[in-house]
């Protein structure tokens, strides 16, 4: 992790959560990268280098999971902090099985989502 990385990338393909999220996070102190298509994720974190993924586990084209385990597989990338968020009632063990960070249920609480947050950005 890079001291005063305060840089989160996010990506939800649903827009009203993926504004919130942003909003959340900016209020934290991150600097937010967000995403609506899961296939720029992987890009974007090479550019950015961020501190902290967060992903919802279902997504078009390329879910949450899948995208966490090309990260995963990434030895550059594997110890990246990762946040899985779902309203799946088996998001919290997929998530796990996958190697995510942190797990983060639908619909969430705000003080829980600023606490991430604030926990990985280096401000």
């Amino acid at each position: 992790m890079n001291k005063g990385n305060s840089k989160v990338i996010i990506c939800d393909d649903d827009q009203s959560i993926l504004e919130l999220l942003g909003l959340v996070a900016e209020t934290a102190g991150c600097e937010v990268v967000t995403l609506s298509k899961s296939m720029e994720v992987m890009k974007a974190i090479r550019q950015e280098h961020p501190a902290l993924v967060v992903l919802d586990l279902w997504m078009p084209v390329m879910s949450g999971d899948m995208i966490l385990q090309t990260i995963r597989k990434d030895t550059a990338l594997k110890e990246l902090p990762v946040v899985i968020i779902s309203a799946s009632r088996d998001g919290r063990q997929i998530a796990e099985l996958n190697g995510a960070t942190e797990y983060l249920a639908k619909p969430f609480d705000i003080m829980d989502l600023t606490a991430i947050f604030q926990k990985y950005c280096y401000v």
